[in-house]
């Protein structure tokens, strides 16, 4: 079993109804799936390789060597006590938003990302508006739900999250990042060419998503699941530490504004009860269920979803 694989550029031509309907497997029976041929130039992406793999070893590695992570695992190997840290992550983190500070050292690192965080909002709205297709949901419905209700306005959250997990001397003792959803609405990941390690929960087992080089990996957040009251759900998912390697992850997400108010899409609520299907999703604030899933990231969905119904 493996993650699907779709050639984006199909939409445009006699292969659309096709391309859509893989499209529309990935997000109904996955929750991800990868794209080739997204439109997202490959020098760019050798760019954004070459300036995240510099930034990690010109100003963060050092700072991880010294993490709490690292000090951890090396008590419990000390202590041969062989408990698993089922509570860290062996990551190396940072998020680049217009409003935040960036790394300054690494050469090009803003100059690059910046140009890379553009072409992936434009493919995240791509998406969206095969989604919305796909849905039978007028063009555009998710971006204008995710920005508030407003058609120009752009108000929803737009950041990437640069991450490096570093070779780990006991992988059997930490997880790389711990099993969760994404609360979020489309995420769009830049994988590692040559270390895999994420994996997907589907039927019950964990599939590996094999690394495809510059494809982008899309998967659907919490968001997503609600507006499409059910039709696509968020899955489960994680990253394995690994014994060698150091994996780079580059992962972007188009989510609601905090102010936007999500609810399932009236459309898909009206089909659910001609079908007789049961509504389990409430109408909330985004910031609310951001305020939920800070403290149950790694717990399952469905108590969150419960939490903000009764807000």
């Amino acid at each position: 079993m493996a993650i699907p694989v779709i050639d984006f550029s199909k939409l445009n031509g006699e292969e659309r109804a096709n391309t859509l309907a893989q499209i529309a497997n990935g997000c109904e029976e996955w929750g991800f799936f990868q794209l080739v041929n997204h439109g997202i130039p490959e020098e760019l992406l050798e760019r954004v390789k070459k300036v995240c793999s510099e930034c990690f070893t010109q100003e963060r590695e050092d700072n991880f060597k010294n993490s709490t992570a690292v000090k951890l695992l090396n008590d419990v190997v000390e202590k041969k006590s062989g408990q698993k840290l089922e509570n860290l992550d062996w990551e190396d983190v940072f998020t680049l938003m217009d409003n935040t500070e960036w790394p300054t050292k690494t050469p090009g690192f803003k100059e690059t990302m910046t140009e890379y965080r553009s072409e992936l909002k434009k493919l995240a709205i791509k998406v969206m508006d095969v989604m919305d297709e796909n849905l039978g949901l007028p063009k555009g419905y998710i971006k204008k739900a995710f920005n508030g209700g407003e058609e120009e306005e752009e108000s929803a959250f737009f950041g990437t999250k640069v991450s490096h997990y570093p070779a780990c001397p006991h992988p059997e003792l930490v997880n790389g990042l711990r099993a969760h959803t994404d609360a979020g609405g489309v995420i769009l990941l830049f994988q590692d060419d040559m270390v895999g390690g994420l994996q997907v929960l589907k039927d019950g087992e964990w599939i590996d998503v094999e690394p495809l080089p510059n494809s982008i990996v899309i998967n659907t957040g919490d968001q997503i699941e609600v507006l499409s009251n059910g039709r696509y759900k968020s899955v489960w998912h994680r990253v394995l530490a690994t014994p060698d390697g150091n994996r780079r992850s580059v992962a972007s997400f188009y989510n609601p504004s905090l102010k936007a108010t999500i609810a399932p899409a009236p459309e898909l609520v009206e089909m659910a009860n001609q079908e007789l299907h049961q509504i389990t999703y409430p109408k909330f604030v985004f910031g609310d269920y951001m305020s939920v899933y800070a403290e149950q990231k790694f717990l399952p969905k469905e108590p969150r979803f419960q939490s903000v119904r009764a807000m």
